[in-house]
Formats: C-alpha cells, sequence, structure tokens
C-alpha cells in the first residue's frame, strides 16, 4: 500500500521482530515497512539486513524509547503511518480500512485499534474502556472519541503527527501515549476507537519488570500533569505522589525520577485549552486513577 507504511521500534527481541516483520511483509495491502533498531546488542540489525532486505531499517546507536517512533514518521513518505512493536502486528485488511477512514474523515488524525492478545486473541481491558470512552459523541466520525490509546495498536496520520510533535523524548516509555492524544486534541486533530480495525499483540517474554514499569506510569503522569494540565492540578497529582512516597517505594522512586526531569518539563509546559482540560477532567470524573 503506497498509502500507508508501518513503524516498528525494537530493541534486543530478534527473534520477535523477525516473526513480526514476515507477518507484517505477508499483509495483502503490502505496506512499506521502517524498522528503528533502539540500539539493540544481540545481532538484530544484521539479522534484519539478512532475513528482510526490503524493509527500511534504521540502526540508533542509543535507547530512544518511544520517540524512536518519531524518527520512523519523519523517514516515511506516506501520508498514513502504523505502529507496531516487535511483539505486535495488523490483521489483514485492518491497514486498508484504516486508509479508508482517513480519506473520508480529514479531521481524523489517529487511530485506536482493537487489541487481540497471545494466542488465545484474548480482547485487551483498553478495548472496553475505549469503547464506553465518557467523552461526548463527534458527528461525523467513526467512532467513540478517546484520549488514550495503545501505542503497538495505533495509526496516525502523518501530518497530524507531526503537528502534535509526536512522542516525548522526556517520557521515554510507558504512558507516553497520553500526551500525544492531549497534544493531538489540542492541535484539533480527532482521535477514534474503531474496533473494527484490529491489531494482534503477543507481549515478548523479554519485558521490563513490573516494578519497573509502575515506576515509569508513576513517574509519567507527574510529568504530563506540569507539562499540560493546569498549575494546580499538577502541584496536586505532585503532592498525592508525594503522601504515596511516604509508605511506597515505587512511588518514591517516581517522585525522585519525576523531580530530575521536572526543570525539563517545565520548559515543554504548554497547557492544553481549555476544552480538552474539560475533556480530561470527564475522563478523570469516570476513571479517577487516570
Amino acid at each position: 500500500m503506497g498509502r500507508l507504511t508501518v513503524v516498528v521500534i525494537t530493541r534486543n527481541r530478534r527473534a520477535g521482530l523477525l516473526d513480526t516483520l514476515a507477518r507484517i511483509e505477508a499483509l495483502p495491502e503490502r505496506p512499506v515497512v521502517v524498522v528503528v533498531d533502539n540500539g539493540s546488542d544481540d545481532g538484530t540489525v544484521a539479522a534484519v539486513r539478512a532475513a528482510h532486505p526490503d524493509v527500511r531499517l534504521v540502526p540508533l546507536g542509543r535507547n530512544h524509547g518511544a520517540a524512536a517512533r518519531d524518527i520512523g514518521v519523519h523517514l516515511s513518505r506516506t501520508p498514513y503511518v502504523a505502529f507496531s512493536d516487535d511483539d505486535s502486528w495488523w490483521e489483514p485488511g485492518a491497514l486498508a480500512r484504516a486508509a479508508a477512514l482517513f480519506d473520508a474523515h480529514p479531521r481524523l488524525g489517529l487511530v485506536a485499534a482493537r487489541v487481540l492478545v497471545g494466542e488465545e486473541r484474548r480482547p485487551d481491558p483498553i478495548n472496553a474502556a475505549m469503547a464506553a470512552s465518557p467523552l461526548p459523541a463527534e458527528p461525523g466520525l467513526p467512532g467513540p472519541p478517546v484520549l488514550g490509546f495503545l501505542g503497538c495498536a495505533a495509526i496516525v496520520r502523518r501530518r497530524a503527527f507531526l503537528d502534535a510533535g509526536g512522542f516525548s523524548p522526556l517520557l521515554f516509555f510507558v504512558g507516553e501515549e497520553r500526551l500525544l492524544a492531549y497534544d493531538l486534541a489540542a492541535a484539533g486533530w480527532a482521535r477514534c476507537y474503531v474496533p473494527e480495525i484490529v491489531a494482534v499483540h503477543h507481549p515478548s517474554p523479554h519485558r521490563p519488570v513490573a516494578r519497573d514499569r509502575r515506576r515509569a506510569e508513576l513517574r509519567n503522569i507527574v510529568l504530563t500533569a506540569w507539562m499540560r494540565r493546569p498549575a494546580p492540578v499538577a502541584l496536586a497529582k505532585t503532592a498525592r505522589m508525594g503522601l504515596a512516597a511516604m509508605r511506597d517505594g515505587d512511588a518514591r522512586a517516581a517522585l525522585v525520577a519525576a523531580a530530575l526531569r521536572l526543570p525539563a518539563a517545565l520548559r515543554r509546559r504548554r497547557p492544553v485549552p481549555a476544552s480538552v482540560e474539560s475533556a480530561i477532567r470527564l475522563l478523570i470524573e469516570e476513571w479517577p486513577d487516570r
């Protein structure tokens, strides 16, 4: 498909990546494929070059986290870009459906797919959450609006992604999607959950330990608030984290990590418009743990 690129980011998951690339290259849409390698040292680069010579490979000297996707988007020359990780891919026909939706809806900036997990194809819990979005429906759009999604199961209009600034290198990994959703909304781009578009996720056994993921998520909640939410909201979130840190080692580690990155977050501070802040508050009323 000459109108769509799949950007895959990876780090030290050679075997899983090769399987994922075989699945993506077998899709009937025949998308352009860009692999951005986050500084692997397990032979990934050589293996991709040998097994998948048609893939555009971008070896990075260090781990850029989720922002490696930005590099792939910048290198893409198609109007639409789908994201995969090295343990996720797209169902046949999903990319064609997404391209047709983008063609039909010029304001549509992002499509969040339905995600099926593992060999059992279990629905990811995020599917039900996005389907039940409390945000007001936007007439003429193909699904419920969202202010969050899974990075490995999203398709974007390239112009909207670049307009919103892409994924933040400051957040690195975990929860980086929330900030991008806020920025797309602030820039006037619609974001929809479309269950007819399906991504498959077979979580790699080589994943960060749960403790590290939780610490990164807590850190990024605070940093995102300082970058985009009103100052009283950011202060309140930081204070709650401080209280939690008195009894929770993960919260304590997250608070220290957030403090180290706070000067950079404040340099990037750009509060969202009132309409987007209202939508965020509506979500929090429905799901207070956001």
